[in-house]
């Protein structure tokens, strides 16, 4: 039997490109525990973050370069993930979470708060530690929608938030009662997310989810420019109203210096369940062509179904309750999309500018 050189080995692995990156896995330092016994070659890829959807991608191309070398008869590909850490320049990072990501909309009622708890569970999905920070203060149902009944622990001075289906969640919905409306001014606002980032053991996560409120007033631009962000996304449903408020939004983290990591257009298009007949109900295209228009990335389009409606009100989401339904794979692949922008970020990458805004 030919002796595999391990020499050609990492050579070909050299020759494999992270999709990414678009550099090679030798050159990133992601191959490590290289074993060479007889015809068989094992080794474990780093990844960046444990919700990477190329991981497929790349096995199958190590697979392609390897085959190749002399000898070599089999292949064993493991794969572990050390997540970046984003730079929260000029705020503290809140301790044991490495990435905070902003789901935000320009306006209410475009399914904002649903779009944050399907991502946070499509991202678990893919294995990160995930957590929802629900700052929108004046509506928080993020409790609701992830079946949580049970209120944060405190020890001392220091909250422990609850999990459902996994996710770390503490909202403002946790404090009051139910049905108990929240009159609070500016100071107030920035009080309690202070003690949310402060005071809350979110314990070790790749990414923490903020549930924005709605809109682009005072509150909103003191939550961006309190909350250590690594980046946001802006979820917009396709008429010219929403789109309208969706750019303002954008143009708002620009002025924070919080990279834009694309739109999400929500409501897309309505399937009658009894004729199947689309129908454009909020128009159709519309947040496709805003992220052309601002030069920002475009991440997908979720419909307007009764099965997601459901979910959220029976504390059941769409993305765990039906993970095969094509909306549920619609999230994992927008989630998959913002693990990957979030680690080219990390990587150093320029912050994505909005076209028309300095």
């Amino acid at each position: 039997m030919t002796q595999v050189s391990e020499e050609k080995v990492w050579q070909a692995l050299s020759r494999v490109i992270e999709p990414d990156f678009k550099k090679d896995l030798v050159t990133l330092k992601m191959v490590e525990n290289l074993k060479i016994e007889g015809g068989k070659v094992s080794f474990t890829i780093v990844l960046t973050t444990p919700a990477c959807p190329l991981k497929d991608e790349m096995k199958k191309s190590c697979n392609e370069a390897l085959s190749q070398v002399e000898g070599v008869s089999e292949t064993e590909i493991a794969f572990t993930a050390r997540t970046t850490t984003g730079t929260f320049t000029g705020k503290a990072a809140i301790p044991g979470v490495r990435n905070v990501l902003a789901v935000s909309s320009g306006k209410g009622g475009v399914g904002k708060s649903t779009t944050a708890v399907n991502l946070a569970i499509a991202l678990k999905a893919l294995g990160a530690k995930v957590g929802i920070m629900d700052a929108d203060v004046y509506g928080p149902n993020i409790p609701m929608m992830l079946g949580i009944n049970t209120p944060p622990k405190q020890e001392g001075n220091r909250f422990i938030p609850p999990k459902g289906h996994g996710i770390t969640c503490m909202s403002m919905a946790f404090m009051v009662p139910p049905g108990t409306p929240l009159i609070w001014r500016g100071p107030m606002l920035h009080g309690v997310i202070q003690q949310f980032i402060r005071d809350v053991e979110w314990g070790e996560l790749d990414y923490l989810i903020v549930d924005m409120p709605p809109g682009t007033g005072d509150a909103q631009l003191s939550l961006a420019q309190l909350v250590p962000l690594s980046g946001t996304i802006i979820v917009t449903t396709p008429q010219e109203v929403a789109l309208s408020d969706s750019r303002r939004g954008l143009a708002m983290f620009q002025k924070v210096n919080v990279p834009i990591l694309g739109i999400v257009e929500n409501m897309s298009s309505f399937v009658c369940p009894h004729c199947h007949e689309e129908t454009a109900i909020f128009s159709r295209g519309g947040g496709e062509s805003a992220a052309k228009e601002l030069g920002v990335p475009f991440l997908g389009r979720i419909p307007i179904d009764l099965s997601i409606r459901e979910g959220g009100d029976h504390g059941m989401p769409i993305a765990i309750g039906q993970p095969s339904h094509e909306i549920s794979k619609a999230y994992q692949e927008i989630a998959g999309k913002l693990a990957s922008a979030i680690s080219i970020l990390n990587a150093g990458a320029k912050p994505i500018q909005i076209a028309g805004f300095s």
